[in-house]
């Protein structure tokens, strides 16, 4: 399904490319597990080629893609939960979801929460890993350095 070189999203843990595709043996069972190595955070992760499906593993988004991404960082934010429970839930399904436009829904709509008024321990932690999974996406998706790319991501999200 996929080669090496290809950049590809492990949802919940941001983009990567596929390094090697590697024969292990585990509990006496031989599987091939795709080597990502993931920019963002420096680990490398290795995923059995049986389970992409499972996962949510797919290639990264393209330009148009891109594009569309910093409007919806733009547009207002949603009507979210004053629940917070249930706000937290609604994000983390989006954020599990792997769907790139549901995470940037979920990195705008939180933002705007925390300006206006403040959000929690674990929306603050859900906000930086959202982030962080955004931000490895649109580093690989524009060839772009963390930096550059972090600067977009604030003017959009002013």
């Amino acid at each position: 399904m996929f080669n090496i070189g290809d950049k590809i999203v492990y949802p919940m843990h941001g983009a990567g490319v596929i390094e090697a595709i590697e024969e292990k043996e585990i509990l006496g069972e031989k599987r091939n597990y795709y080597v990502l190595r993931m920019p963002i955070g420096d680990m490398k992760v290795m995923v059995p080629t049986t389970n992409v499906e499972a996962i949510g593993l797919r290639k990264i988004i393209g330009g148009e893609e891109v594009k569309k991404v910093f409007n919806i960082l733009q547009q207002d934010n949603s009507p979210m939960s004053s629940n917070w429970n249930r706000r937290y839930r609604h994000n983390m399904e989006k954020i599990k979801s792997g769907n790139i436009y549901e995470l940037a829904e979920v990195v705008r709509n939180l933002t705007a929460r925390d300006r206006e008024k403040g959000l929690s321990t674990g929306e603050k932690k859900m906000l930086d890993n959202a982030r962080q999974i955004l931000l490895s996406e649109l580093v690989l998706a524009k060839d772009g350095e963390r930096e550059e790319i972090e600067s977009l991501l604030e003017k959009y999200l002013a």
